[in-house]
């Protein structure tokens, strides 16, 4: 027969035992979740003041919000009575179930951090990197897409980018362009060297600091060469490059200087018995 004076004393006994910690989980999660949205908005302007890239802001501050809210619901838990070692241990072995599935993706992330924190290269430089060259278009959490010069796009993951050597032609202001010109041994040297030198200056881009070096550089087979190095805007390489090149070879013919072909001379001996 139910005894209803034993199951209202187990029912208020319960309520006075429970009320108490549910009140305390409930008020833990209250208060937690307005720390959680503190912590959020705050990790937001800190990480707006640092090197951080914009990009990255919101999802920072996310891992952020959503780290405290499972804290904060473990403490409940906790507060509660439930054991939270084994829910703490299941989270553990999901999370590393999925570090392990993801572990690819999370490599380029943790890259895409790292170049977005350092910034070795930004958009609009011309780089190579990670087996491609082009200029950069984007530079994402998980990849970096490149134009190439003839217009084709190239996506690079980030674990092959940072770690690995990175050159970049747009990082400096100038840059150097080394041309080499040859001229016969029997050609004029002091003339020569004046050629080169006046079409090089006489170049609007080429920059007078550092200035211009023309020396004899090689006693070759054929020729005496000449290294030509002026100095351009890093945005003028190419065009300068095309443009002196061009010059070069037609102020030193217009010297009376010759550019001489490669050749052997063979010398034959006759051989009797």
């Amino acid at each position: 027969m139910f005894d209803t004076d034993a199951f209202v004393e187990f029912a208020l006994s319960s309520i006075a035992t429970w009320t108490p910690k549910v009140g305390a989980a409930l008020a833990v999660l209250f208060f937690g979740w307005i720390f959680a949205g503190w912590a959020k908005r705050f990790s937001k302007r800190a990480l707006k003041a640092s090197p951080v890239d914009d990009i990255l802001i919101p999802f920072l501050s996310g891992i952020i919000h959503v780290m405290v809210i499972v804290m904060v619901a473990v403490a409940a838990m906790g507060v509660v009575g439930i054991n939270t070692a084994s829910f703490v241990a299941v989270l553990g072995a999901a999370g590393l179930a999925i570090a392990l599935a993801f572990q690819g993706t999370f490599s380029n992330f943790a890259a895409g951090i790292m170049l977005l924190t350092f910034r070795p290269f930004e958009v609009g430089h011309f780089v190579q990197v990670g087996g491609g060259t082009g200029v950069v278009k984007e530079v994402g959490i998980f990849s970096c897409i490149l134009n190439t010069g003839d217009n084709v796009q190239i996506r690079v993951p980030n674990s092959q980018i940072f770690g690995e050597t990175i050159t970049n032609y747009s990082a400096n202001d100038t840059r150097r362009i080394d041309l080499t010109v040859g001229v016969s041994y029997d050609d004029d040297l002091a003339l020569a060297v004046k050629t080169c030198m006046d079409t090089v200056t006489s170049d609007s881009r080429v920059l007078s600091d550092p200035a211009p070096v023309v020396a004899v550089h090689e006693l070759a087979d054929s020729s005496v060469n000449l290294v030509v190095r002026p100095w351009v805007a890093s945005g003028d390489y190419w065009n300068a490059r095309w443009d002196l090149t061009r010059a070069l070879k037609e102020n030193v013919e217009g010297a009376g200087l010759s550019f001489p072909y490669p050749q052997q001379d063979v010398h034959m001996h006759e051989v009797t018995a």
